[in-house]
């Protein structure tokens, strides 16, 4: 019988559980509620979602433990959930209280973590140890794998590229605090402010504003494409900004091929432009290219929190 896993990837609106193969097949899933108000409403969350797929489906493979993908700041080695948003910290030993409930090992980690472990196994690291995971969403979000290693940092924190300065002139002030920040322009969020930041000026743009609902990556594009100035000059400044900060990255990881996931990057239209705004020379090491991800965006942070259950399992830390 196949060994499999009971994968958990914890989101703002929804808990996707499925049961997992090695090989990233997902044998079965469903959808449950979701809460990231705080830690401990979200993890009674959790339980609920286990729980249900347990009572609704049968396990088809041999179950060796419980993986679970979680936004903010884990500490995969104590199983800890230390940070659901940053300055929201309720520390939980998430792993333990899971492997009491249900009798089974559990390992956690956050979910762009995830995602880049399952590129590791089922993506790009099958053909290398050296590469940076962009993530660009709503927000924006990096890991590097180096050697394959997985950069975790002394507090669980490294990655949060999108507060990295890519603007020394903006007075676009961040949440982290400081200006000219990369999310505040390349995310899917960071465009929608710029669109009402700049609207003013052009009063004939075709985007339409509508109250508090937010401007779509896909209404932006088609704006641009019927070359609206409101479009080009937003979507223009979030590919220097996300050109600036994969550059940034590259000088400092030297990776042989850079993955891109996220909403923003979906259909492949940021990447084909972005990569007009690369230094050919900053980039020459790169050997392995520039590529989405060919891994299912709905799908990855589930297979990512299978894919660290079985290297957990196995006692390989390589990538916690």
């Amino acid at each position: 019988m196949t060994q499999t896993v009971l994968a958990v990837d914890l989101g703002g609106t929804k808990i996707l559980v499925g049961e997992v193969t090695p090989a990233g097949e997902i044998l079965k899933s469903e959808k449950y509620p979701s809460t990231v108000v705080d830690q401990r409403s979200a993890t009674e969350k959790i339980k609920t979602a286990i729980r249900n797929y347990l009572q609704q489906h049968t396990i088809q493979g041999e179950l060796i433990g419980i993986g679970v993908c979680v936004v903010g700041r884990v500490d995969t080695e104590q199983g800890r959930w230390m940070e659901i948003h940053p300055g929201l910290s309720d520390p939980i030993f998430l792993a333990d209280e899971l492997t009491q409930a249900f009798q089974l090992p559990c390992w956690i980690t956050n979910d762009v973590s995830g995602a880049a472990l399952a590129e590791s196994i089922l993506g790009v690291g099958q053909e290398t140890g050296n590469f940076v995971y962009i993530n660009i969403g709503t927000g924006i979000a990096a890991r590097v794998v180096a050697d394959n290693h997985l950069i975790k940092g002394g507090n669980h924190n490294a990655g949060e590229v999108g507060h990295m300065v890519v603007d020394m002139m903006s007075e676009d002030i961040c949440t982290c605090g400081r200006a000219g920040c990369a999310e505040l322009y390349a995310s899917g969020l960071g465009m929608h402010n710029q669109v009402l930041k700049f609207a003013p000026e052009y009063p004939d743009s075709i985007i339409t504003i509508e109250g508090e609902k937010r401007v779509t990556f896909q209404e932006l594009i088609a704006a641009y494409e019927a070359n609206d100035g409101l479009a080009k000059k937003v979507l223009d400044q979030a590919l220097h900004a996300a050109a600036a900060l994969t550059m940034n990255l590259i000088r400092v990881s030297d990776p042989e091929a850079v993955v891109f996931g996220g909403g923003v990057m979906n259909d492949g239209w940021f990447l084909n432009h972005l990569v007009t705004f690369l230094n050919a020379k900053t980039v020459r090491f790169v050997t392995k290219g520039f590529r989405v991800t060919t891994l299912d965006p709905n799908e990855v942070a589930l297979k990512g929190a299978a894919t660290l259950a079985f290297i957990m399992e196995k006692g390989v830390k390589t990538y916690a």
